[in-house]
């Protein structure tokens, strides 16, 4: 899959929120977009709002267009409003979890631990970071991986765990308790304005 390499901060600055787990808030410092016109008054049509929404989504959780459009596609044959099917799909991707767990401390860390193979699911060896987990399956540390220095310093710093979510961090396991309902996702998107994009 490729990979986004260039300048975290600069593509926080073109969201206008903070999407990648950096210490420093960079809008901070520069709360405008970057380039050379980032300061004058930039002309936003409907449509870059909606390509702006749905890059911020894809940038959140560092997946490549197609996999996000194969998910929007999916979220779209699930019965229940898409826009919220969509993100619970995101929400349950295996990397995703790792980080939501607090096993890792960003999102491109748990998709590489994830793909190292040093996790299980229901205990049997997992390596695909975009496998979808399901409510009641349990994901483990192996025990050869646990004293990795990324996943002690993660495990030390984390501060809180969603409510559909259950962590043991002193026995490295965790549990999906259930589908997060909308109000459980903080995902920084107007989900709405993506479908838009996507049904134009």
């Amino acid at each position: 899959m490729s990979r986004y390499l260039g300048p975290r901060g600069r593509r926080d600055r073109r969201a206008g929120v903070q999407l990648s787990a950096m210490r420093k808030n960079p809008l901070e410092r520069k709360p405008y977009p970057p380039g050379e016109h980032g300061r004058g008054r930039m002309r936003q049509t409907e449509y870059g709002v909606r390509l702006l929404e749905k890059q911020k989504a894809r940038w959140y959780y560092g997946v490549s267009e197609k996999q996000f459009h194969r998910t929007y596609v999916k979220a779209t044959r699930m019965q229940g409003v898409t826009g919220e099917s969509l993100l619970q799909l995101m929400e349950l991707r295996v990397d995703n979890v790792v980080y939501r767990m607090g096993f890792a401390s960003s999102r491109p860390q748990a998709r590489q631990l994830v793909g190292h193979g040093h996790f299980q699911i229901n205990g049997h060896k997992h390596d695909i970071p975009s496998a979808a987990l399901k409510p009641d399956d349990v994901l483990t540390v192996r025990e050869k991986s646990r004293n990795l220095a990324p996943i002690q310093n993660a495990v030390e710093e984390v501060v809180a765990v969603p409510p559909w979510l259950e962590a043991d961090h002193d026995n490295f396991t965790g549990r999906v308790l259930h589908v997060p309902a909308r109000d459980e996702i903080d995902t920084p998107v107007e989900e709405q304005l993506i479908i838009e994009f996507y049904s134009r």
